[in-house]
């Protein structure tokens, strides 16, 4: 047997591993890079965050991202130089992250390297019949691996997809692993630069969960804290504190097929951006308004948009309590608005429930990574959009 192969079998019958989980969102800002000690596997799940750091990108970087990213036309031969020079990159931000720790390379089982997303395309938003729902990740696992040292698990979203999936989001079996419990309705919901939600029943039937995007969480919002406060978000929401909503405009931002298609669905920057923005505002004659209203507005159709598709979920004389995650909930106006529109709902964050909101997605690919080491067994029925499925393209260090 390949000695490689047999590492790899040796790691996935241990009762215990640790796992490296990597997370780049849309929002740019940097990787997540979450150690985990996960032991067992599917609802047995237990998880335990060792370390967690955010590794800023640089601007460059970002630069460089951003000409390729969300966009139908693009200099190709920048996308193939970024997929190897972001996996190299990755790399070294781990390798840097273990010597912070003083943790050695060989101490680590495997990373779960999600990837730099740069195009997100579900059939529901291309509408070619000629072809499937396809995503986009770059940041490839064989330079993850190599410069690491350590078997990489990458590119999880294609098996999805492989499947009957939109590739996201996935959050729903890393969520149902990790927080499901009997007795409360939870709605973990993640607001990135799209938020989404999984849905946890009482009764804990996997048959039932799913995961569902609702639509913008932070990316009208740091697009415009980029163009309007040349910074990379909102500070505290200080600039939407100052503003007055534009009922006008949120009606016209909510004309969009997405928000009144079934669950569950995806959505991304390629479609809600600063062009559909602007073209809301001369359908609704609100080009006058001023950057503070505007971001205030934004910040009223992120939260409403996350209410109405909650709501769709909710049964009448149920309890439900929803749980926040990802950079929106440091939002004191988009936070706050929520609670205003959900008051029969309760509050938190996962950090409750023992995750880091802010190292969550990241803890959920280390989640996945090790389901399809260990697991496997847990079945979500055969539903559009939630397959039962073991995700992740191995790679070997050498």
């Amino acid at each position: 047997m390949n000695a490689q192969i047999q590492h790899l079998y040796t790691i996935a019958q241990k009762n215990e591993r640790r796992i490296i989980g990597l997370m780049s969102g849309t929002s740019l800002d940097g990787l997540d890079v979450a150690l985990c000690r996960i032991a067992g596997s599917g609802s047995d799940t237990t998880v335990f965050v060792e370390r967690f750091a955010t590794v800023p990108y640089p601007e460059d970087l970002k630069t460089d991202i951003r000409t390729i990213f969300a966009k139908s036309v693009i200099d190709f031969e920048q996308l193939c130089l970024l997929n190897p020079f972001i996996g190299r990159l990755h790399g070294q931000m781990v390798l840097e992250c273990l010597q912070s720790w003083a943790i050695r390379p060989a101490e680590i089982d495997i990373v779960a390297s999600h990837g730099q997303t740069v195009y997100h395309a579900p059939k529901s938003q291309h509408r070619r019949d000629k072809f499937p729902n396809a995503t986009l990740q770059i940041g490839d696992g064989d330079h993850v691996a190599a410069t690491t040292g350590i078997i990489t698990l990458s590119d999880f979203r294609q098996k999805h997809i492989a499947l009957g999936g939109e590739g996201a989001p996935l959050a729903v079996y890393g969520d149902y692993f990790m927080f499901t419990k009997t007795g409360e309705n939870r709605i973990l919901l993640n607001m990135g630069g799209i938020a989404n939600f999984t849905y946890l029943p009482a009764n804990g039937d996997a048959n039932a969960v799913f995961t569902t995007d609702t639509g913008p969480g932070n990316t009208l919002l740091d697009a415009y804290a980029r163009k309007f406060l040349h910074k990379p978000y909102d500070e505290d929401g200080r600039l939407a504190m100052q503003g007055q909503v534009s009922s006008a405009l949120i009606g016209a931002l909510k004309k969009n097929p997405f928000f009144g298609a079934p669950f569950p669905k995806t959505t991304g920057p390629e479609v809600f951006n600063i062009p559909y923005v602007e073209e809301a505002q001369t359908r609704s004659q609100t080009t006058n308004l001023s950057e503070a209203d505007l971001m205030a507005t934004l910040v009223r159709f992120s939260a409403e948009t996350i209410v109405d598709s909650i709501r769709r979920v909710m049964v009448p004389n149920e309890t439900y309590r929803v749980y926040m995650s990802g950079g929106g909930m440091h939002n004191p106006v988009l936070t706050e608005t929520l609670r205003q529109l959900l008051p029969d709902c309760t509050f938190g964050r996962t950090d409750d429930l023992g995750i880091d909101g802010d190292a969550k997605e990241a803890v959920l690919f280390a989640v996945l990574a090790n389901e399809s080491l260990a697991g496997g067994n847990t079945s979500f029925g055969e539903r559009q959009g939630v397959p039962t499925v073991s995700m992740g393209k191995i790679s070997f260090p050498k």
